[in-house]
């Protein structure tokens, strides 16, 4: 992951009271070192140069419109009531169930966990699965994310591949060699990030399959199912969630639903057996109880800021369908390049001549052309060269800086 260059060396080490040195800091957190392309990025920002930034991920930083009182609701007085509810107040799991049924996602409110982030969902569910030591299995490409969000817990990320093969598809064969004992669940990221391809019917029948089978909770990370690139996408919202077999919980939140991701609060919807169903909320409500991190204006704003931040989500579905076609066209033009084909998300992958290493491309992108953008190894891609880019800039400013990647990536 690119670190600020300034950032925090390894953990202080200290002479414990027999001399023998010990460590100040866990282990859970990694050493903090920077690396080239953040030493790259830093020499650019050093000489007041802008960098045209294919890599944004933050829709509140590229000119979308939002509707003008749009926040209004957080300052509603019935906040300054506090009434602590571990799985969050009524109001808020009944908002987001109502959501979820307009959605096609029939949910009942006593199913829905609300928590202060997608983040802070898994690490309560790792709390609940998990032992230290013990195994999730995640994706490989996927969010890098993971490798942090696990070790925070001390839990072990164990990968299973993701392989392309004209569209993406799930190895099961790598699925069933990840399945250790230790193992407690299967990460799912339905659509995926940053490769946007969603979980065909017969793969989520297959992982349903193996959960049962070796006693696995099934986590489906969903937050980007709200954008597809095409009209009838593969996939479908929530189809966990009237599961039977395999304990499982879907995730999604306001950060990608309302394209609010500085207003906090992301869902847990629960589904599996109704008796496994019941041990897991028992346990669940003690862990969300020793936290109760959702601030109650949020929770109690949450059903309107849905409702009224879907245009801006239909302003997003637009512009990433747009700038994705954008790139198909442009990269026409560069027959060494090509486009891996993406069902959903606001991030697309382009595979480029393996000439150089990912990193040197980028520093490359970075001080030569003054565009940024991801190297596929960020998101572990099992070879090179892919590079990542966000379909998120405004289109005004998307063709120019992509054109610069790919004539730098055809040299």
């Amino acid at each position: 992951m690119c670190r600020p260059p300034n950032a925090e060396g390894p953990a202080r080490v200290l002479a414990s009271p027999d001399g023998s040195p010990r460590r100040m800091f866990s282990a859970r957190v990694p050493p903090l070192r920077s690396n080239r392309v953040a030493r790259a990025i830093a020499r650019v920002h050093a000489t007041g140069q802008p960098l045209d930034d294919l890599t944004v991920s933050n829709p509140t930083r590229v000119g979308l419109s939002y509707p003008a009182r749009l926040l209004e609701p957080l300052g509603a007085t019935s906040a300054l009531r506090y009434d602590p509810a571990p799985f969050g107040v009524a109001a808020a799991r009944e908002a987001v169930a109502a959501y979820l049924t307009g959605r096609g996602v029939r949910v009942s409110a006593d199913r829905v966990i609300v928590t202060a982030s997608t983040s802070e969902s898994y690490s309560l569910l790792f709390k609940l699965l998990c032992d230290p030591a013990d195994l999730v299995l995640v994706p490989q490409p996927s969010y890098p994310l993971f490798e942090h969000l696990t070790r925070l817990d001390g839990v072990v990320a164990s990968a299973y591949a993701l392989e392309y093969h004209g569209r993406w598809e799930l190895n099961l064969d790598s699925l069933h060699r990840a399945v250790e004992p230790r193992a407690r669940a299967i990460l799912l990221v339905n659509p995926n990030n940053p490769t946007g391809s969603f979980v065909r019917q017969d793969e989520l029948d297959a992982v349903r399959e193996t959960a049962a089978r070796h006693e696995l909770a099934i986590i489906s990370d969903e937050v980007f199912d709200v954008y597809p690139l095409e009209e009838r996408a593969p996939g479908g919202s929530g189809a966990l969630v009237g599961e039977r077999d395999a304990l499982t919980f879907t995730l999604g939140g306001l950060s990608k639903s309302a394209a609010l991701p500085q207003v906090k609060l992301g869902w847990i919807l629960v589904g599996g057996p109704e008796a496994l169903v019941r041990r897991a909320l028992a346990r669940l409500e003690l862990v969300c109880d020793s936290y109760l991190s959702v601030a109650t204006p949020v929770q109690l704003a949450v059903g309107t800021l849905l409702e009224r931040t879907g245009p801006v989500v239909d302003q997003i579905r637009r512009r990433v369908r747009a700038n994705y076609a954008t790139l198909r066209s442009l990269v026409r033009r560069f027959p060494a390049c090509g486009v891996l084909h993406t069902e959903a998300g606001w991030y697309a992958v382009v595979q480029v001549p393996a000439t150089r290493s990912e990193e040197a491309l980028v520093i490359d992108l970075i001080e030569r052309d003054r565009v940024l953008v991801h190297p596929g190894y960020f998101f572990d891609f099992p070879r090179e060269a892919f590079l990542v880019i966000s379909l998120l800039p405004a289109p005004a400013v998307f063709a120019g800086p992509v054109t610069r990647v790919l004539t730098r990536a055809s040299r």
